[in-house]
């Protein structure tokens, strides 16, 4: 959108398929990463205002699964007494008896985790929306300038799958590292109460397993962060190849689109690969060292029973109780690998949300706080001639105003500098300037885009700065040079001009813009849909819907930036007529680039180098000034 080499910030350029999201982030030296390092508890905490609504259900089910869990191990009590009283005495009943313990036992574990998995869903499903609107709402309030360096891949990543993941490590991970860890301590407690010499044989892999796994986290976590980074990236290059399916197919970059998309798609395998060969170590160990262990407790058991010191009865109990607790101790890596996913994508969400939002609170004590309705409506600025409003003091005026870019390198020039410009009540100025010179960034700081950095704009006397971004949006309309449609209906993208409109302003707006005719032939009327970035539609219709979009609210300040650029001759004609009538009753400031254009205004600035080089209409500055003669004659390129 911005008017010069600065447009796209540098930090939005892709260096490569794994280049870091967030060039600001700490990272770890030693681990050659370059990935932000973290801890993984302190990110999962910070979830705890999400979840904190809906704690007590969660709790509820923690509970439920953990008295779930430990009824597995009352089993073995059960193996134990059937054993060595009703077998070993050859009761049947006792023995059916026994049979119905187990079978209640069963039905009563599945119902529990049933139960649990029912609590869990409902609100866990409500949290992942909250922190999804959350996101949405964040972004709104952004900065231009954060939007110029992130790619929409990576906020689509981190408000879709991030927050998936996010859901599934609350609903099963959260619960089962509570209840694994629960179950282990109590089944361990049994272990040694039944036995404790075999007791502690089949804990001795405890220790090496703990050390193992912290060694395993560290890994897997960077391996997770690193993943969900290439599958934004992955994501940003399926959005502009779709988007910009046309260029593709028009240049015949097909090839070298498919040969990046399998570039990143590889680096992505292999960062996944390695994270499943971590996966698959730790499985591996998880599982050979307490199976090594299991193997020498039933060895030592069997020959304390064969020499009378234990009972069969006992020894079945303990290996039972030694069985229960084989998924609690082998899913100990699958709940840390979906751990660290999670404390990947937290972090990776608040990067986001970390980032300051707009302050857009007024300095003036008598205006309207930030998110509150404008109470102004936007009126006619009066009669274009005639004295009166136009020498009256007010109007859109710039003093001294200068910007740079916040991603712009140190040394370069700002994009603009000393900008001293009064565009009086009801007068329209236009904006000529070769390509660069800042036309468009200098429209940007009127709807607060961007603000300045330094000097200062005033509409009718009231400084930009201490005026609600909502109030000036509602006082400014744009209408931008690329025009941005919204996959909605013709009528619903020109009305996002003006909350509350009616028909009668929508078909005023179509008329100005020459549009009526155009929209009445759709399918559906205005009533049919646009697609996505308006892309079923002309350039030249996306250019007068836009420019409807701008005119419907009647603003009292108007900004058009090239809005005729692609229209027929006769067209354009028709919708300068219109806009005359338009133009006449607001301030307004008209990027132009063809002298069709510039005579709509009553006055002419030209823009060179990010300064007002000169002000005059536009005859004296054919007759005067070289550089505007050469730019109107197209000596030079003037498009932007």
């Amino acid at each position: 959108m911005a008017d010069t080499t600065q447009t796209t910030p540098p930090a939005r350029r892709r260096t490569g398929p794994t280049a870091p999201t967030n060039p600001t982030a700490p990272t770890d030296p030693g681990d050659g990463s370059g990935l932000p390092r973290r801890s993984v508890v302190r990110a999962l905490l910070r979830l705890w205002p999400y979840v904190r609504p809906v704690r007590a259900r969660l709790s509820l089910a923690a509970f439920v699964a953990v008295i779930a869990s430990c009824l597995s191990l009352v089993i073995p009590l059960v193996l134990k007494w059937l054993v060595d009283g009703p077998v070993a005495d050859g009761d049947p009943g006792g023995v059916w008896l026994g049979g119905g313990y187990l079978l209640l036992l069963g039905v009563a574990e599945a119902l529990l985790f049933g139960l649990r998995r029912w609590l869990v869903s409902r609100p866990l499903a409500g949290v992942e929306a909250a922190m999804r609107e959350a996101l949405y709402r964040h972004l709104q309030r952004l900065p231009v300038a954060f939007h110029d360096r992130w790619p929409s891949g990576q906020l689509l990543s981190r408000g879709t799958t991030d927050l998936q993941m996010l859901r599934q490590f609350l609903t099963f991970p959260l619960t089962f590292l509570l209840v694994n860890g629960v179950t282990i301590l109590v089944g361990g407690v049994l272990l040694v109460a039944q036995r404790w010499s075999l007791g502690l044989v089949l804990l001795s892999p405890l220790l090496p397993l703990l050390v193992l796994c912290s060694v395993f986290e560290a890994k897997y976590g960077r391996a997770a962060r690193r993943t969900q980074d290439q599958l934004g990236d992955l994501t940003t290059v399926v959005e502009e190849s779709v988007l910009g399916i046309r260029i593709i197919k028009g240049f015949g970059r097909h090839r070298s689109q498919a040969r990046a998309f399998k570039e990143l798609t590889r680096a992505l395998r292999r960062t996944e690969l390695r994270k499943a060969r971590l996966l698959a170590w730790i499985w591996g160990v998880n599982t050979t060292l307490p199976e090594l262990a299991l193997g020498a407790a039933l060895v030592f058991g069997t020959i304390q029973v064969a020499d009378g010191a234990l009972s069969a009865g006992t020894l079945v109990a303990f290996l039972s109780t030694a069985l229960a607790l084989r998924w609690p101790v082998e899913s100990i890596g699958f709940l840390l690998a979906m751990s660290n996913e999670a404390a990947a994508a937290t972090d990776r969400y608040f990067e986001v949300m970390d980032e300051p939002a707009v302050r857009d609170e007024p300095v003036a004590g008598d205006e309207p706080l930030a998110g509150d309705e404008p109470a102004v409506r936007a009126e006619p600025a009066g009669p274009v001639h005639g004295g009166g409003p136009r020498d009256a003091p007010g109007g859109l005026v710039f003093s001294g105003v200068a910007f740079r870019y916040p991603d712009a390198p140190p040394d370069a020039p700002p994009t603009l500098a000393d900008i001293t410009l009064h565009i009086r009540p009801g007068e329209t100025m236009a904006l000529v300037g070769a390509t660069g010179s800042g036309k468009t960034t200098l429209t940007a700081l009127v709807p607060r885009l961007y603000d300045p950095t330094a000097g200062r704009i005033t509409l009718d006397g009231r400084d930009l700065a201490t005026i609600s971004r909502a109030e000036a949006r509602a006082l400014v309309a744009v209408a931008f040079e690329e025009p941005t449609l919204f996959s909605a209906s013709a009528a619903e993208n020109v009305l996002m001009g003006a909350e509350g409109a009616g028909e009668a302003e929508l078909r005023r707006a179509l008329r100005v813009a020459q549009a009526e005719e155009f929209v009445a032939a759709l399918p559906e009327g205005s009533a049919t849909q646009v697609g996505e970035q308006g892309l079923s539609l002309s350039g030249g219709q996306r250019q007068r819907l836009a420019l409807a979009r701008a005119v419907i609210s009647r603003p009292r300040f108007l900004i058009l930036d090239d809005p005729l650029s692609a229209l027929d001759v006769h067209t354009e004609a028709l919708v300068e007529a219109a806009l005359r009538q338009v133009l006449s009753a607001t301030t307004a400031l008209v990027v132009a680039h063809r002298p069709s254009t510039v005579l709509l205004a009553d006055r002419v600035a030209l823009l060179s180098g990010g300064r007002i080089a000169a002000v005059g209409t536009h005859h004296e500055l054919l007759r005067d000034n070289p550089e505007y003669a050469a730019l109107m004659s197209g000596g030079e390129e003037g498009d932007r």
